[in-house]
């Protein structure tokens, strides 16, 4: 009998409008000069913690665990500032540092390996770069260069009110938006 693959899950941070439609047109242009589309693949996010296989028989713990961790989490506000990349694949947006950010995704990671056991080991030595993803996986090699040559200087500056965290859930072919957890008023 085959076994059947567990769901995937990602939790991260979604821009909110009029800043959504603008990365949104900038995935997209990715797409139509550079045939760079994977990102479209998901909403604008800043990643909190990467995807992971999770029981659909358990996803009420999920849901119920993130509910109880954002009640005790605060609002906060992000800079988005121009464009950075991690050569020779991935253009994204740059969020600057931010403690409060930092420790977000520190609780949060932490939340999830002690209530739910779950410590995404392949990710574990990667350090916290948070940032918005406009072009990865399938942009070529020499795209990129033309594509970073393009974005390296041009300007892109955004204040992102966060006041809620997004579970994510991939149904197939895209991430989709399955649940979202509001934060404390700051």
């Amino acid at each position: 009998m085959e076994q059947q693959r567990k769901p995937l899950y990602f939790i991260a941070v979604l821009p909110t409008s009029p800043i959504l439609e603008e990365i949104d047109d900038l995935k997209h242009y990715f797409k139509d000069q550079y045939q760079s589309k994977a990102s479209l693949n998901s909403p604008p996010h800043i990643t909190l913690h990467m995807p992971f296989e999770w029981k659909e028989e358990k996803e009420a713990r999920l849901l119920n665990t993130l509910t109880a961790f954002s009640k005790n989490q605060t609002s906060l506000v992000l800079q988005l500032e121009n464009f950075g990349c991690f050569e020779p694949r991935v253009i994204f947006i740059n969020v600057i540092k931010n403690a409060l950010l930092d420790l977000l995704q520190k609780e949060l990671h932490q939340v999830f390996k002690k209530e739910l056991n779950l410590f995404n080991a392949q990710y574990r030595d990667l350090p916290f770069h948070p940032h918005v993803t406009l072009a990865f996986r399938d942009l070529k090699k020499a795209m990129f260069y033309k594509a970073w040559e393009e974005f390296r200087e041009k300007k892109f500056e955004h204040k992102l009110k966060v006041d809620r965290i997004n579970l994510l859930k991939h149904d197939g072919k895209v991430w989709q938006v399955h649940a979202e957890f509001l934060l404390k008023e700051n």
